[in-house]
Formats: C-alpha cells, sequence, structure tokens
C-alpha cells in the first residue's frame, strides 16, 4: 500500500532532502487534502514539532479532520500522544522518545508499555529512523547504538506497528535499499512501513509483495510518481 507523506515546517508543506535541504515548500494545504483523499491513510509528520522549534498543530487538526492520518514529530509524553488522538489521529507515530543513552539500555521499554496501555497498542507506531546502519533521533541529528532491527526486537510487544525511514535515501529520489528493508522485516512480526527513496510504482509493488507498506513523499510532489486510481 501506498501512504502519501505530508511533512510541516512553519505552516507549509514541505519536502527536505536528507532531513536538511529544502526543496519544496507550498501552503496550499487544500490542494493536497483533495488529492490524497481516496487515500486509506495518509503520514503526517510536525517537523517544528519534532525539531523542539514550535508546532503547526492548527493545521495538524485540520489535515487531520480531513484525512486518516497517522500524526508524528515532537510525541515525547503520554499526554501529547493522546491529545493527538483527540485531535483526530488515527494513530501516532513516536521516535525519539523510545531510545536513551543509558545505563538501564538504549531503549525504553517502559515508556512504551505505558503508552501501550494508555492509548493501545493498536493506536501507536514505532519509529525506527537509520543513518549509516544505526539508529538516529532528534530529527536525525544523534546516534543510538543500536541497528533498527534491534529497535524492533526490542519494541515489538507494546506496538502496533513500525516505520522504518532510511534517512541516507530520504529525498533522493535514488531508489530505496530493500535489503536494509527487509532486515528490519525480518526482525518482527508487526508490519512495517518503509520510508527514504522509494520513487517508483514497482518498488511499491515490490514491498506490497512482501506485505509492507510504502511512504512516499518527494517523488511525489515533484510528479516524478504519479498517483492514479490503482495507486492505494
Amino acid at each position: 500500500m501506498l501512504i502519501p507523506s505530508i511533512d510541516l515546517q512553519q505552516g507549509r508543506i514541505v519536502q527536505l532532502i536528507q532531513g536538511e535541504c529544502l526543496a519544496i515548500a507550498t501552503d496550499d494545504i487544500d490542494l493536497w487534502i483533495r488529492r490524497f483523499s481516496a487515500f486509506p491513510v495518509v503520514q503526517l509528520i510536525d517537523l517544528d514539532a519534532a525539531m523542539g522549534r514550535g508546532d503547526n498543530d492548527a493545521l495538524v487538526r485540520r489535515i487531520a479532520a480531513a484525512l486518516p492520518c497517522r500524526v508524528g514529530g515532537g510525541v515525547r509524553s503520554i499526554d501529547r500522544a493522546q491529545a493527538l488522538i483527540d485531535a483526530g489521529a488515527q494513530a501516532v507515530i513516536v521516535g525519539s522518545r523510545l531510545f536513551r543513552a543509558s545505563d538501564r539500555g538504549p531503549v525504553d521499554t517502559s515508556f512504551a508499555e505505558a503508552l501501550a496501555s494508555a492509548v493501545g497498542e493498536s493506536r501507536w507506531q514505532a519509529a525506527v529512523d537509520a543513518k549509516g546502519g544505526q539508529v538516529v533521533v532528534q530529527g536525525w541529528t544523534s546516534a543510538v547504538p543500536l541497528t533498527p532491527a534491534e529497535a524492533v526486537r526490542i519494541l515489538e510487544p507494546w506496538c502496533g506497528g513500525f516505520l522504518y525511514t532510511n534517512v541516507d535515501r530520504e529525498g533522493l529520489m535514488q531508489g530505496t535499499d530493500m535489503a536494509a528493508i527487509a532486515a528490519v522485516q525480518a526482525a518482527t512480526h508487526r508490519r512495517v512501513t518503509a520510508a527514504g527513496g522509494i520513487t517508483t510504482h514497482e518498488e511499491i509493488a515490490a514491498l506490497d509483495a512482501l506485505g509492507i507498506d510504502a511512504v512516499v513523499g518527494m517523488a511525489i510532489y515533484t510528479g516524478r510518481l504519479e498517483l492514479d486510481s490503482g495507486t492505494t
């Protein structure tokens, strides 16, 4: 299944290359709501909240009221997760808050367990972002001594699924890393959603054949990947 991505920054829909270089920005929110209205799920990420630079809460509420969304970015507490669900999110995506530099281990399993208890495991997805084969957090600026496969094995008991993003491929439209995605899928029985460099219908079909959903952003916004009635 193809899942379109909406990334928000400073009140606009944007696309960044590897989370850093602004490539596309538009304030025509209604256009993209219309274009994504036929999809069963849309991924909505508040980049400002993820980086601790404010939030786009009004836009999140507006889009989540119009589209079935999984919402992420800056979800660092159970209260924040519940607030997003109350705002209309079908599920929340939680990333950096799950990981830590601690002698108690690199994954905060207590928080994962508490979140599952509060909102239900089916209402949240663990974001495992990787760069150079290691998990990265805080807007992809800090590495955790953990591989993506290790992370999903630890978190599997509490979340409804995983969002795996290959940061090395993100925004480049040069194809994704199928082997890396397959390694994450092999480490869990939960459903995996993949992101990072996915550009063609052929890649989406190959992932779908493996039971993996595909998040696509840059290729849609540039017109490289055309949306049609058979895309979903």
